[in-house]
């Protein structure tokens, strides 16, 4: 006579469905663990190997636009590369301070790129003034500037912030929440907020 467990696996074996389970790694990378079929054990294997990014994607599209002052606005790329978006806020200049994004229309509006790393050890107030430059010359041709970086999140919403600090003289706080309720997803990282909390223009 089989013992219990014996029937029981036996039975798991022949009847039951083979389950696998996917699991997302914060890098980004895409596993499948599925039970072995001659043991107890699972095998995992790399369902996507193109999803090593180092990072997890985020596919939607974001068009949301933060006006800050009336002639500085602020959005992620995505609006950036959006042709409808533009002329919408009646943009003229696009300030843009990611890695690697290129400016999408450099025949019909005027760029600057400002390449900012967005990690804490990276001297954000370093660039201020190349990006302070385009702004106020911007608004002196009474042009409207989108700035933006890759997400519209960390670096753009920083030198968001010390614009504010700088030409309007508003302390860190004050100036930290008027462009969070203008786009409340910004998330400056943590060695721009110490920065930022420093920065005496």
């Amino acid at each position: 006579m089989q013992s219990f467990s014996h029937e029981l696996q036996n039975f798991s074996r022949a009847r039951l469905k083979k389950q696998s389970t996917r699991i997302t790694m914060a890098t980004g990378k895409i596993l499948v663990e599925t039970r072995s079929d001659d043991n107890d054990g699972y095998i995992t294997e790399v369902a996507d190997e193109s999803a090593a990014y180092g990072f997890v994607q985020d596919m939607s599209l974001d068009l949301q636009v933060g006006v800050i002052t009336p002639f500085l606005l602020l959005s992620s790329q995505d609006a950036a590369s959006d042709m409808e978006t533009l002329k919408k806020f009646k943009v003229s200049h696009v300030l843009n301070v990611a890695c690697g994004v290129l400016n999408s229309f450099p025949d019909q509006f005027i760029y600057e790129t400002v390449p900012i790393t967005d990690l804490p050890e990276t001297q954000l107030t370093s660039y201020l003034p190349q990006c302070f430059e385009f702004i106020d010359k911007a608004r002196k041709q009474d042009g409207v500037v989108l700035l933006h970086c890759n997400a519209g999140v960390s670096r753009s919403a920083s030198v968001a912030i010390a614009y504010l600090m700088a030409k309007n003289k508003l302390p860190f706080q004050d100036a930290f929440y008027r462009v969070k309720s203008a786009r409340p997803s910004i998330q400056p990282n943590a060695g721009f907020l110490i920065q930022l909390k420093e920065y005496q223009p």
